[in-house]
């Protein structure tokens, strides 16, 4: 099953996830996103937005999904152009891990590619680590498959351990 419906050639592209997280002014930094991600890489998909408690510090909770395209652009230059966006949405560089964001983009998967440096980390470590990452990326790819654990991403969230989640899909939808 094709996440997307594309033509054949962008098919071709390798496809991939980004997640979208925000804690401050976050219906209009998550809605702005989305039309910077657009106009970036055209053609996008996105789940459900999620609505989750702060996770490592006590803040405002969070809103949360994943948005999916074709690229042709490569991976590192894809993870540029996430924090160009970050930082055109105020987010200030090398901010503390667990802290408030106005906007927070990471590049989750590119296909099927495993790439370790010191640059980027694919797949991210957070689809095996926390709900706001997993659940969305489970609701829009749940036949994909983890291209390390080789086991797809709803079964993946289907076992995960959800006893310490807080979290639930907002009926409101932030996209345009």
């Amino acid at each position: 099953m094709s996440v997307l419906l594309l033509s054949a050639a962008q098919n071709k592209m390798p496809l991939c996830f980004i997640s979208i997280g925000s804690n401050i002014n976050r219906e209009h930094n998550i809605s702005s996103a989305l039309d910077a991600l657009q106009c970036t890489f055209g053609s996008i998909r996105h789940s459900s937005t999620y609505e989750s408690s702060s996770v490592g510090f006590t803040g405002d909770a969070f809103y949360n999904l994943v948005i999916a395209f074709h690229s042709d652009k490569e991976a590192l230059d894809i993870a540029l152009l996430l924090k160009r966006i970050e930082t055109d949405h105020g987010r200030v560089p090398k901010q503390e891990k667990f802290s408030s964001r106005t906007l927070d983009l990471d590049l989750l998967l590119y296909d099927h590619h495993i790439i370790a440096t010191d640059a980027l980390n694919i797949p991210h470590n957070d689809i095996l680590n926390y709900a706001f990452v997993l659940e969305p990326l489970a609701e829009i790819a749940p036949e994909q498959q983890h291209p390390v654990k080789n086991v797809c991403y709803l079964k993946l969230w289907q076992e995960f351990d959800k006893s310490t989640t807080e979290q639930q899909k907002v009926k409101q939808n932030l996209a345009k």
